[in-house]
């Protein structure tokens, strides 16, 4: 049977994913959904981690906000899937996909562990966004070090987990999975630790094939308008552009990402 091609005008599915938890993933998500959403796209958000639910309650912090000021902010259109006893995890996340495909891109949060919705969310993804943080301990969810010779020994269980996705995608429909690799919470001095993680994501870049984009430092920002469900998009809008130096830099960060993703293009298109 030959797989079905991807329909042309499905909307852009991009997944962040990782099995280590706290590197940011919904954070990154949300910032990323806010900044499509300012350039005229039309976005959903998916949350596969509804236990947790950190994108679920940021977008409705975000919500409280608009009612509670009167600011008219963007808001994507949100999913909290949250799975029935027995209930098929592939027909559940199509389900809510059918419901948001009239969107130019949904963006899916997925748990910080190993999981049969997160696989399952995996294998749609357009691009995969795996943010990790700048340190040893995060990058062996990727591949293991060795020691002595600080060179990758082999790719870890994380890496294999993605491959097997890729096979699902495109048995399923054709497509294919671009996958990139964000170093997050990068410090501000080029430190030793800094110097080695470059190296070794870059080697392990070329020998299971993943793209890096440009790494996104570690900025109060991302964290702190969270409460209020607001991101560093907002904040230009909100002061008329009068923002601090560091506002203004994790605005450009956001932006690099965009085009990293190949999603620049896509969204002067709609806009």
């Amino acid at each position: 049977m030959t797989a079905a091609s991807p329909q042309i005008n499905a909307p852009r599915i991009i997944v962040f994913g990782n099995e280590k938890g706290g590197t940011g993933k919904s954070t990154l998500a949300m910032h990323l959904a806010v900044a499509l959403l300012n350039r005229g796209m039309s976005v959903a958000t998916l949350d596969l981690d509804a236990r947790q639910g950190t994108i679920s309650r940021y977008v409705a912090n975000r919500r409280q906000y608009a009612q509670r000021t009167g600011v008219a902010v963007p808001m994507p259109e949100h999913i909290a899937l949250d799975l029935a006893p027995h209930q098929v995890l592939e027909t559940a996340v199509e389900s809510a996909l059918s419901h948001v495909s009239k969107c130019q891109a949904v963006i899916i949060d997925t748990p910080g562990h190993d999981s049969a919705l997160s696989q399952v969310g995996h294998a749609y993804a357009d691009v995969l966004v795996s943010p990790i943080n700048d340190s040893l301990i995060d990058l062996d969810v990727l591949a293991h070090v060795d020691p002595q010779k600080q060179t990758i020994q082999r790719p870890s269980h994380y890496a294999e987990r993605v491959w097997k996705a890729k096979q699902v995608r495109a048995k399923r429909d054709g497509g294919s999975m671009d996958w990139v690799v964000v170093r997050n919470r990068l410090g501000q001095l080029d430190a030793r630790n800094k110097k080695l993680m470059a190296r070794l994501v870059s080697d392990l870049a070329k020998r299971i094939g993943f793209r890096v984009a440009e790494g996104i430092h570690e900025r109060v920002i991302y964290r702190e308008l969270f409460l209020d469900g607001l991101t560093a998009e907002d904040l230009a809008v909100l002061s008329s552009g009068q923002v601090a130096m560091s506002h203004v830099a994790a605005r450009q960060e956001i932006r690099n990402l965009i085009t990293a993703l190949g999603l620049d293009a896509r969204a002067v298109s709609h806009a």
